[in-house]
């Protein structure tokens, strides 16, 4: 029972007190799973005890004394996980530039982004620190020095709720505006650590709100979060929310409505539906064929999607001659370093190796590697996607022992960067285990298989 209190000692001591006149420890737990709000606000149960009040009467002695900025963000922070809360969130929502589409919901986030800090196109931190110094001089949050990350006790967590009254939906919409605004859909290794921070905020602020309940471009950031480890049940769910919102706001043709069309396909090939992921690009790709023309940069990546998608349904002539004239087309405009033309390459490169054309997809690949490393960085998420599509192209041709060397490095560094649950380095343990099978090393192979197997179980 003091687990289940959180060893928060004015709730154990009023637990012993009811205990003690009504009831015994099971009874008590089990009404407390039931009736807790009623239960830590009961003042009935402390007359025998030297606290004189009820556990939420007395932290609403504290909240009375707060000025409305920080009570403001204790209702906000309710919303979040009650760890790893960080200034880091609220900066980077406020110097954000997106537009929300939106101006009501705009000008809340605004508001409560101003109270915390947010001053013109910048950001003040001795702001956002009054704020936090007022709530910790009522013990009512902590800091986490080792994560410079903000935490408040779960208890305190949950009656703050209780300060919202009615107003619990509206706050939740505007958090995860915040969460969704500050967070930038470029994949950087920078970004994927942030977006690693996101998602246990996410869950909570999404928790009792639906899809519809969301802005579009809300949902789409959302949704990028929780593609990024693998929920596409709930990437899936929001996409599909963007994408009829701004076709019914904006209509059938319009830019922002073509994106949302474009990450659902994504979803769904990633899902394995790859039929219906064709439907949706076919009809991005004419669309914006018609308005912006075949050489326009938005064309051409509607067509390297398609190109994936052909890829994925084992059509790879198909698959080839888009990526061709993707290739020559971005070269032209972009030039052959542009991080573009250099996953039109590794695209290419990947259809080579699966029409068997090893020598092919090895020299593109190797081209790709070593600019990518020049460009982008030799940690960058796109550089260590091409190192691992080297390392299959050795192990294809039978060069066991390179294809180990490269799926070694790409291992550890998404480790590193991403940690071990997520999707992209289970992906890579099950490419080294394959390496492992083709050196007859099962023992090897099967540990790391076994662990894939157990990580995906855990992860659901």
């Amino acid at each position: 029972m003091i687990k289940e209190l959180y060893c928060f000692a004015l709730a154990v001591a009023q637990a012993g007190a009811f205990i003690h006149c009504h009831s015994s420890l099971q009874e008590y737990r089990e009404l407390y799973q039931h009736e807790r709000d009623n239960l830590l606000q009961n003042e009935e149960t402390q007359r025998e005890d030297p606290y004189s009040l009820a556990v939420y009467s007395t932290w609403r002695l504290s909240y009375d004394k707060l000025d409305e900025s920080a009570r403001i963000f204790l209702q906000a922070c309710s919303c979040l996980h009650h760890e790893g809360i960080s200034e880091e969130m609220f900066k980077k929502a406020a110097l954000s530039q997106l537009n929300l589409e939106d101006s009501e919901l705009q000008d809340e986030v605004a508001k409560l982004l101003n109270r915390l800090g947010k001053q013109d196109s910048g950001w003040s931190c001795w702001t956002f620190q009054k704020v936090i110094m007022r709530l910790g001089s009522h013990s009512l949050i902590e800091y986490d020095h080792q994560n410079r990350t903000y935490s408040i006790h779960p208890l305190v967590h949950h009656w703050s709720r209780t300060t919202m009254k009615g107003n619990r939906h509206d706050m939740q919409k505007l958090i995860l505006t915040i969460i969704a605004i500050s967070f930038p859909l470029i994949r950087t290794n920078e970004n994927i650590k942030y977006q690693r921070k996101l998602l246990k905020h996410t869950t909570n602020s999404m928790a009792s709100l639906k899809p519809e309940d969301i802005n579009p471009l809300v949902g789409a950031h959302i949704a990028r979060i929780y593609y990024e480890v693998g929920h596409l049940k709930e990437t899936e769910a929001l996409e599909v929310m963007a994408m009829a919102k701004r076709k019914h706001v904006l209509g059938d043709d319009h830019p922002d409505t073509l994106t949302s069309m474009i990450n659902l396909a994504g979803t769904y090939r990633q899902q394995g539906r790859s039929s219906e992921a064709e439907v949706l690009q076919l009809v991005v790709l004419e669309k914006r064929k018609l308005v912006l023309g075949d050489d326009h940069l938005d064309s051409l990546e509607s067509m390297a999607h398609l190109a994936h998608t052909y890829w994925s349904q084992g059509r790879w002539s198909e698959a080839e001659a888009l990526l061709l004239v993707v290739l020559e087309k971005r070269k032209l405009v972009q030039g052959d370093d542009h991080p573009g033309t250099l996953a039109t390459m590794s695209g290419l490169a990947s259809t080579y190796l699966n029409q068997g054309r090893w020598k092919e997809a090895e020299a593109l690949q190797v081209a790709v590697m070593e600019k990518m490393k020049r460009v982008l960085g030799e940690d960058h998420p796109h550089t260590l996607t091409t190192m691992g599509n080297l390392a299959i192209t050795y192990r294809s041709w039978g060069c066991l022992d390179d294809a180990e060397a490269l799926e070694l490095v790409v291992l550890e560094k998404n480790k590193r960067l991403l940690g071990d649950d997520h999707p992209d380095t289970l992906i890579d343990m099950g490419n080294l285990a394959s390496t492992y099978r083709e050196q007859g090393r099962l023992k090897d192979a099967e540990a790391l298989e076994v662990s894939v197997l157990e990580k995906r179980a855990i992860a659901g």
